[in-house]
């Protein structure tokens, strides 16, 4: 019976029908190969059962904070300001990208979001002074895999409502591996700009970087905000994404003066889509998580992986190559909310904090966005920077054995996770 549904599954993926909907429809097929159809009296319920977590809130306000930002020139401010720092040493656009990105990351927390735009900012930017647009697409779109490690990250959201883990923790656990990450393709870029030569611009003067960083301080005030009244309990990580849109609304409006009423309809347009698309999918995979469930594939898993090793650093290590694999086939947020009910009773069986663990499946799910065949991350910067997917996936590849590499560091130096959520007592 269940080759059946399998089978199902992966039909409807080859028909090119979205995730969402093909884990409602297999989940629907599975209830009546089986002969379960009471359940899909049950059905509804569970549907709005996987939407009832105040968690989730922070989800259409950030992607609202997002939004206000992009519209009220705060983007182009971090970037500017970014160009003027290091945009005169070799291969400064290319470092500019990667800082950008970094900034951005603490604004929008999704990887798509951050490379469609910085593709439209960037990438036109970096032909323009002699790097190849093969390479151009390939920096945005590794390097916009530290939105949703840098907080506030959606994704973070999204596995602290699943598993029960607080949102703050791994909003802090964020911070030294999107470091990381940040650092190693700074690295890259410097071992390849004395290889290929790459160009530089005019140093900027001392006035014009003081006069950038003046500009930039309302745009930086977002992140401060949050990760301030997070640590001094002013507010949770749910409540500082509606003081985020609140300021980012602000700062556009009446400081930037880029923002303008006329904008509003389309922004909370966009927000709304947005809110819809992510919490559809929330929706439907809970439901399939029913599925597995009564399959009790949880166990099944944990004892296959128990039956190979019982050390928690060989676990990790095939968590790591399963969800890589995983990456590669499945959306993140929807092998998220499938997975983390899978991997919570092994992470307690072996002792794992689940802090640690959050940030090492998200970090992994979201290379999966520049893992071919199927990264939806290739298919955004391949469309907007009209790249053929061939050279975008030969270019992308150091950048992302790179980021495997960093991902390996994380799982197996946890401070790099916990030293700063311990520190304040998560």
């Amino acid at each position: 019976m269940m080759l059946l549904v399998i089978l199902a599954f992966v039909v409807f993926l080859l028909m090119g029908i979205p995730i969402a909907l093909v884990l409602g429809m297999t989940t629907v097929v599975y209830f009546l190969v089986t002969g379960n159809t009471m359940l899909l009296e049950s059905t509804p319920q569970r549907l709005y059962s996987g939407m009832e977590n105040f968690g989730l809130l922070a989800i259409p306000l950030f992607m609202l904070t997002g939004e206000l930002m992009n519209s009220g020139g705060i983007t182009n401010k971090l970037v500017v300001f970014a160009r003027v720092l290091v945009g005169h040493v070799r291969g400064g656009l290319a470092y500019v990208t990667v800082i950008a990105n970094m900034f951005l990351a603490s604004i929008l927390g999704s990887a798509n979001a951050q490379a469609a735009m910085m593709s439209k900012v960037m990438v036109p930017e970096m032909e323009k002074e002699g790097y190849t647009r093969e390479f151009s697409s390939a920096l945005t779109l590794a390097s916009s895999i530290v939105a949703p490690i840098i907080p506030p990250s959606m994704i973070f959201i999204i596995y602290g409502t699943l598993s029960g883990t607080s949102i703050g923790g791994l909003f802090m656990a964020g911070i030294i591996p999107g470091t990381i990450f940040g650092i190693g393709f700074i690295g890259l870029i410097a071992y390849l700009g004395y290889k290929h030569n790459f160009p530089r611009s005019e140093r900027a003067s001392f006035g014009l970087i003081w006069n950038s960083f003046v500009k930039v301080l309302p745009a930086i005030l977002v992140p401060f905000v949050i990760i301030a009244g997070i640590l001094s309990g002013a507010f949770t990580a749910t409540e500082s994404a509606a003081v985020a849109s609140v300021i980012a609304f602000v700062v556009g409006m009446f400081f930037y003066r880029e923002l303008k009423w006329k904008s509003l309809p389309k922004i909370l347009i966009n927000t709304v889509i947005g809110t819809a698309t992510v919490t559809f999918l929330i929706a439907m995979a809970n439901l399939f998580g029913w599925l597995i469930a009564f399959e009790q594939i949880p166990q099944l898993i944990a004892n296959s992986m128990l039956s190979i090793s019982d050390n928690p650093f060989v676990f990790l290590l095939l968590v790591n190559i399963f969800l890589l694999i995983i990456g590669t086939l499945l959306d993140g947020i929807a092998a998220l909310i499938i997975l983390v009910p899978v991997f919570m009773p092994l992470v307690s069986g072996f002792q794992i904090d689940p802090i640690h663990f959050g940030v090492i499946i998200c970090i992994n799910l979201t290379i999966g966005l520049l893992t071919p065949p199927v990264g939806t991350g290739l298919f955004i910067v391949s469309s907007i920077a009209e790249v053929r997917f061939e050279s975008l996936i030969k270019a992308v590849t150091p950048m992302l054995l790179l980021g495997i590499a960093m991902l390996l560091i994380v799982t197996y130096w946890e401070q790099t996770t916990l030293f700063i959520p311990r520190l304040l007592g998560f």
